[in-house]
C-alpha cells in the first residue's frame, strides 16, 4: 500500500509537468527533472524508493527503444559519402579533443569516456517536441545512431576495466559485445531475406486489421526479451532496447501508426517517470557547494567546446552556422549516459562522491541550459 501511495504522488507530478511546461515555455523533460529534485527537497516524496528506481530504469530503456524506432536503416545507408566522411571527422575530433583535455588538465580517466559521450535520450525529447522537420535535428538523429553505438561500446569497455581491470574478464566482455553486434547484423540480414521470401509473414505477426493490439504485444515482447538477453550476458541492457526498436521500425513498416502509439505510451508515462527519478536523486543541499559547482561547470564547458569545434569542422559547410550550433547543443545533453558513467565509476571507487555529484549536476545543467537555448534559437529566424 505504501508503494501505491508513493506512485500516486509520482503520477500527480506527471500530470502537473505539462501544465508547468506550457506556462513557463520550457521543455517538459526539463520540468520533470526539476520537479523531481524539488519534491524530494521539500519532503513531498522520499528518495531511494526501490520500486520507483526499477520502474524508472524501464522508462530509460523504453526511451532507448523509442530511439531505435526512429532509425531507418535504408536511409542511413543511403547517406552520401560526404556525410560519412564528415561523420568520421566529427567523431575523430570529438574523442581526440577529449583525450587532449584529459592530458592538459591531468584529469581522472573517467573523463576520456564522459566528455565525448553521446546519448539519443534528450534528442528523442527534442524530436517529440519539435518534430523531425529541422535539418540539424534530422542529422542529429541519424548521426546519433553511430554515436550511441560508440558510446554503448565505450560504457561496456569502461565498466569492464573499472570492475575487473584489464584481464580475462575484460577480454571476455569485449568478445561478447562484438559477438552481439555481429549476431544483430546477421539477424537483420536474415530477417530481410525471410520476409522477402514470405511477404505475408510480417502481416501474420502484425496484422493490418488488429483488434487485439497484437502489434503492441509483439513490440513489448521483443523489447523485454532483448533486454533480458543483454542482462543475462552481462552487457548494458540499453543495447537490447535499442536493437528492439530498430528491428520493429525496419521490418514492420506497414504498421504506420505503431510508432506513434508506442511514442504516446512512452512519453505519456514511462519516460516522465525516468526524468522525475533523475531529478529525485539530486540532493540540492549538497549540490550547490563551491567545489561541486566548479567541477560541474568545467564538465559542461569541456563538453560543449569539444562539440562546437568538432561540429564546425565537420558540418559547418552542410548545416550553416546557426544549425551547426543547434546540432552541437543537441549533442551536449547526454543526460542518461553521463549519469550511468558516473554511477559505474562511483560503484567501483573510480571517483569519489563529490565527483559523482559534479557529473550529475553537469548533466542536469546541460539539460536545462541547452534545451532552453534550443527552444529560444528555433523561435528566432
Amino acid at each position: 500500500m505504501e508503494n501505491l501511495a508513493f506512485l500516486s504522488q509520482i503520477v500527480l507530478l506527471i500530470i502537473l509537468a505539462p501544465i508547468f511546461s506550457k506556462t513557463l515555455k520550457i521543455s517538459v523533460s526539463v520540468v520533470e527533472i526539476v520537479l523531481g529534485a524539488i519534491v524530494v527537497w521539500v519532503g513531498f516524496i522520499e528518495s531511494g524508493n526501490e520500486l520507483f528506481k526499477d520502474i524508472a530504469k524501464i522508462g530509460f530503456f523504453y526511451l532507448m527503444f523509442l530511439a531505435g524506432l526512429e532509425i531507418n536503416i535504408k536511409n542511413f545507408f543511403n547517406l552520401s559519402d560526404s556525410i560519412f566522411k564528415k561523420t568520421f571527422i566529427y567523431f575523430v575530433l570529438l574523442y581526440g579533443l577529449s583525450v587532449l583535455i584529459y592530458f592538459l588538465f591531468d584529469l581522472n580517466p573517467v573523463y576520456i569516456v564522459a566528455i565525448p559521450i553521446v546519448s539519443l535520450g534528450m534528442i528523442m525529447a527534442l524530436i517529440n517536441e519539435h518534430g523531425k522537420k529541422h535539418k540539424w535535428l534530422e542529422l542529429a538523429l541519424i548521426i546519433g545512431v553511430v554515436g550511441e553505438l560508440i558510446s554503448i561500446c565505450a560504457i561496456v569497455i569502461f565498466d569492464a576495466i573499472v570492475s575487473h581491470g584489464i584481464g580475462k574478464e575484460f577480454y571476455q566482455n569485449i568478445a561478447i559485445l562484438i559477438l552481439i553486434l555481429m549476431i544483430a547484423f546477421y539477424a537483420f540480414k536474415g530477417l530481410h531475406v525471410l520476409f522477402w521470401w514470405f511477404p505475408r509473414l510480417r502481416r501474420n505477426i502484425m496484422p493490418d486489421s488488429d483488434t487485439m493490439s497484437q502489434d503492441i504485444r509483439v513490440s513489448m515482447a521483443l523489447f523485454f526479451i532483448l533486454i533480458a538477453i543483454m542482462q543475462y550476458l552481462g552487457i548494458d541492457m540499453v543495447l537490447g532496447a535499442f536493437i528492439a526498436g530498430v528491428f520493429i521500425a525496419n521490418f514492420f513498416e506497414h504498421k504506420v501508426e505503431l510508432p506513434h502509439t508506442l511514442h504516446r505510451v512512452g512519453f505519456g508515462f514511462l519516460v516522465p517517470l525516468f526524468f522525475i527519478y533523475v531529478g529525485s536523486t539530486l540532493d540540492l543541499d549538497v549540490l550547490f557547494t563551491e567545489e561541486i559547482l566548479h567541477s560541474a561547470g568545467f564538465i559542461v564547458l569541456a563538453m560543449i567546446i569539444v562539440r562546437l569545434v568538432s561540429s564546425f569542422v565537420a558540418y559547418r559547410s552542410y548545416l550553416g552556422t546557426r544549425d551547426t550550433i543547434l546540432f552541437s547543443f543537441s549533442y551536449s545533453m547526454p543526460l542518461t549516459f553521463l549519469i550511468a558513467i558516473a554511477t559505474i565509476a562511483l560503484n567501483n571507487n573510480a571517483i569519489d562522491i563529490n565527483e559523482y555529484y559534479s557529473f550529475v549536476l553537469a548533466s542536469v545543467i546541460q539539460a536545462l541550459f541547452f534545451m532552453i537555448s534550443i527552444n529560444i534559437m528555433t523561435k528566432i529566424k
